[in-house]
């Protein structure tokens, strides 16, 4: 009768032991492996829930119409059909939709450059530590930004008006006239200087943060070879934060096509400033007011898609640029 050795029944216990161990490992790697899913549900099902099926809900409405049976009085007399395309040609070829997107466009080469333009101005000074008072400053800066939309707008618009607004009676009393800034040459600069007045702090902060994450090293060695602070802000920081720059466009560029508090708050003080004056408040007209909700969800999807087409293309032309440093 042969016998095992001692010494090697501990190594046939161990070889045992080893599938169990092993067996175990995947089950806790994918626990740990869905951890991030499980943090990330919350979001993903608010996003499905407020954003994406509202979205798809449009993209549906915009390809349905409702037809009329007879007078339209009796029950099932109106019946929701498929209309295909119908909805973006009428809307494409709409007599006001043309218009306002000449407005916003015209709009848009007020705002993005000149509100970008202050906001890199603002950064640049900011950091270069010309002022004494910076966290003051920048919070003076910023605070428009914290201001709804629909608040400052009410604001900007008493100061618009004629009758009431101190700007007038300073502009009178130096002998300059006053311009009725509501008027139908200067309705598109009020609505645009809100714009700029809300949201250039909120670029600023957004400039200035990327130019403090900058290493001082460079500086002093830019200062030692003689360089002075115009040069080290337009050949270092410029180039550095243009990353940056770039998004705060993205974001300008967005909110620019989807401009809709401002007129339409400013609306019921001129008569300068009609139902169809942007994209969106045509949507608006539409949809709760002509209770044509195919034709504005087909308008939504037209300004959605032209929102996508000109950011993706203004990063495709000059995100590799701009992005190559960080590669």
């Amino acid at each position: 009768m042969t016998t095992v050795p001692a010494t090697e029944q501990p190594v046939t216990e161990r070889s045992a032991a080893v599938p169990t161990a092993a067996g175990r490992r995947p089950r806790h790697h994918s626990r740990r492996a869905g951890t991030p899913y499980a943090f990330l549900a919350p979001a993903i099902v608010l996003f499905i829930a407020f954003l994406g099926a509202p979205i798809v809900y449009a993209a549906y409405l915009s390809l349905r119409k409702v037809k009329v049976s007879g007078l339209g009085l009796g029950s099932g007399s109106r019946t929701e059909v498929w209309a295909g395309f119908e909805n973006y040609a009428r809307s494409l070829t709409d007599a006001e939709f043309l218009p306002s997107v000449g407005r916003i466009g015209a709009y848009g080469l007020i705002v993005v450059p000149v509100m970008l333009g202050l906001a890199l101005l603002f950064a640049l000074l900011l950091d270069a530590g010309r002022t004494k008072v910076g966290g003051f400053t920048r919070t003076a800066i910023f605070l428009p930004y914290a201001v709804p939309a629909v608040v400052a707008s009410l604001l900007w618009g008493f100061l618009y008006l004629p009758r009431i607004s101190p700007i007038n009676d300073i502009l009178e009393g130096s002998g300059l006239g006053s311009p009725n800034l509501l008027g139908s040459s200067w309705v598109l600069y009020a609505v645009a200087n809100i714009a700029i007045w809300g949201g250039t702090g909120f670029n600023m902060i957004v400039l200035y943060t990327a130019l403090k994450a900058i290493p001082q090293d460079m500086y002093e060695a830019a200062r030692l070879d003689g360089a002075s602070e115009v040069q080290i802000a337009w050949r270092i920081k410029i180039p550095i934060i243009a990353p940056s720059m770039v998004m705060t466009f993205v974001f300008s560029l967005i909110a620019t096509l989807q401009v809709f508090a401002e007129p339409m708050t400013l609306r019921p003080l001129s008569n300068t400033i009609s139902a169809t004056w942007t994209p969106l408040m045509k949507v608006y007209r539409d949809a709760f007011t002509r209770n044509d909700i195919y034709s504005a969800a087909a308008t939504s999807v037209i300004i959605a898609l032209a929102t996508f087409a000109l950011s993706f293309g203004f990063l495709k032309l000059v995100g590799s640029r701009a992005f190559r440093q960080e590669d």
